[in-house]
């Protein structure tokens, strides 16, 4: 393993960044919030963007999510340490007493550990942070690019990361043939399916650690090799057995797992995006493509396997705990017969549930009153509504011509090129899943009905969409899957006007006289199986704010403090700052058929 260029032989030099920093093409005040000038230039940093994409406070942003991570990390530590010894009772055998506090806390510690990434300076964490809903923590990042940077620096992914709140209640995704629509899973694109461990959200988990976009591992036995010297190995030890950790690693194990996924050592990239994009077919890879470059024995890499499997329980049980799903909203409240909405939250949900339509997907448990002399006579519902449907819908949003991904057509110093594709790269969502070509379809009978959800996302639950951190009402944040929307007053205008104001322009080219986002909307990236229940629905300018504070009811932290909520750092942003910059220069214009500007 001698001959691997390592991406570790960077990470030193920049004090606990990673190898986060700048190429020579970056500008003085990027240089100015990137110190480590040493690395300035490292070959090693992937900065193929135009000048005005990325964030001039990326770096500084950066390390001080990494620094609130690790504050959480260290408590957790310290509450395992204060967690009264379980008890191993019965058959089959149950941690008496604690059990699943143990298990939560596993999950929360596998949460903040930046060691579990190939650069040992990305954890789950660094794109899910609590007091925004567990998504993106950056606020600049949400004004511009949206999508995260990821331990191999900077290759960014291709969508904003989806909120952990409440996923673990999604279902197995399973397709009903007499709707003719697909429910469960998790992520935008449902390809976590939940297929062998039962759990949508536990199989999400498994994702990121081997996204060479993420965290980047070229081996799903890189998660078992850095739990097997994480400082609460011997909590993963009792919860899952003694011994679950006793594999015998080769030598070069840690240079094997400090060489990110999609190295030209591996062989290239072996992602099914890059094969499609490459005009690879989309079947099963070569053997010689699956092969896994941490060289275990075959009991050894089963033991690896259950680790890996155990990583993602444990993920899944702190997500459904009260740290992440707490059910302690305004509305929870409102339930429970202790909290009286307002006027205007009592207005808004009214609309909400009747002309907004918001709850035909946005599932309150209850009735939709859709027009105004009805009545909803349904009873209050038998359990906290997730505010969701479960389903996915394309809503006909239009490209988002700043996510960094769109600009990664060249290769990086491991050979390996994210996205061939450049701005001929259309995010077909579920369809892309389908086609085995973003994640694996694990159902050859689902691939038929590819054409009919190109373009569909999931339907993500309502609940925290309006977190914010405690101090800072006018955080920034981004919503659906690519960014678009940055407020919720936007999102619920796109709804209530998507067909009223529709013009056939890209982002950035809206007529004279038209604002975009205001009195024009571009065209949608996917025009099929655009949802039209929406679009149209003759609100006011009142009504949609109404619709805004109601969705605020949803935000827990009401009935009990949300953990964590308090861990921001960060200045907040006034509102003034509150609007989006214009397109990048080397991005506008560029043709309607989407093939790739000069960079």
């Amino acid at each position: 393993m001698k001959s691997r260029t390592s991406i570790a032989l960077a990470a030193g030099c920049a004090a606990g960044l990673g190898v986060v920093s700048l190429s020579h093409a970056a500008s003085a005040e990027q240089q100015e919030q990137c110190p480590n000038t040493e690395i300035l230039g490292n070959p090693l940093v992937y900065f193929p963007y135009p000048p005005g994409l990325i964030p001039p406070d990326l770096c500084s942003e950066v390390r001080r999510v990494q620094r609130e991570g690790d504050v959480i990390f260290k408590e957790a530590l310290a509450e395992w340490r204060a967690l009264p010894s379980p008890v191993l009772n019965g058959q089959p055998p149950v941690l008496e007493g604690v059990g699943y506090q143990a298990v939560a806390l596993l999950g929360k510690l596998e949460n903040y550990d930046r060691s579990m990434s190939v650069g040992k300076d990305v954890a789950c964490s660094f794109c899910h942070m609590p007091y925004v809903g567990f998504t993106g923590p950056i606020p600049s990042i949400d004004l511009g690019p949206v999508a995260m940077p990821g331990s191999m620096h900077f290759r960014w992914g291709k969508r904003k990361p989806q909120s952990y709140t409440y996923s673990p209640y999604f279902p197995r995704l399973q397709y009903n043939k007499v709707l003719k629509a697909f429910f469960g899973g998790n992520f935008w694109d449902s390809r976590s399916t939940g297929y062998k461990l039962g759990s949508p959200d536990a199989e999400q988990a498994q994702h990121p650690p081997v996204d060479p976009d993420e965290h980047g591992f070229p081996d799903t036995a890189c998660i078992a090799y850095r739990l097997s010297h994480a400082e609460y190995r011997p909590l993963f030890e009792l919860v899952w057995g003694d011994g679950s950790l006793d594999i015998k690693w080769p030598p070069d194990t840690e240079a094997t797992c400090s060489t990110p996924e999609g190295a030209a050592v591996f062989n290239g990239s072996r992602n099914t995006l890059h094969q499609h994009m490459t005009g690879s077919s989309w079947g099963t890879p070569p053997s010689d493509e699956i092969a896994m470059p941490v060289a275990l024995k075959s009991d050894d890499r089963a033991k690896a396997n259950n680790v890996f499997d155990h990583w993602g329980q444990a993920l899944n049980a702190f997500e459904a705990s009260a740290n992440v799903s707490a059910f302690s909203s305004k509305f929870d409240a409102f339930l429970a017969g202790t909290y009286t909405l307002t006027a205007d939250e009592q207005a808004g949900y009214d609309l909400f549930r009747g002309k907004g339509n918001c709850n035909s997907c946005h599932l309150d448990a209850r009735g939709t009153a859709l027009k105004s002399d009805q009545t909803d006579t349904s009873s209050a519902p038998g359990g906290a509504p997730l505010f969701t449907c479960f389903g996915s819908a394309n809503e006909g949003l239009p490209r988002n011509p700043v996510i960094p991904f769109y600009y990664e057509t060249k290769p990086d110093a491991f050979n390996y090129t994210p996205n061939p594709a450049g701005f001929g790269f259309k995010d077909l969502g579920v369809g892309l899943f389908l086609r085995s070509l973003s994640g694996n379809n694990p159902n050859t009978d689902w691939i038929s009905y590819a054409p009919s959800v190109d373009g569909q996302m999931q339907v993500s639950s309502a609940r925290n969409a309006a977190m914010t951190p405690p101090a800072c009402p006018n955080f920034q944040r981004a919503f659906f899957h690519n960014g678009y929307v940055k407020s919720l007053k936007e999102l619920v205008h796109f709804y209530n006007t998507r067909d009223v104001f529709a013009y056939p322009v890209q982002s950035g080219h809206c007529p004279p006289r038209t604002i975009e986002k205001v009195t024009c909307w571009p065209e949608p990236e996917v025009k099929n199986n655009i949802d039209m229940t929406t679009g149209n629905l003759g609100l006011t300018d009142h009504e949609e704010d109404l619709i805004v504070i109601f969705l605020g009811t949803l935000t827990d932290g009401f009935t009990t403090p949300y953990p964590d909520a308090d861990k921001y750092a960060g200045n907040c942003l006034p509102p003034t700052a509150l609007s989006p910059p214009p397109p990048p220069v080397s991005a506008a214009p560029f043709p309607l058929d989407l093939t790739p500007p000069p960079l």
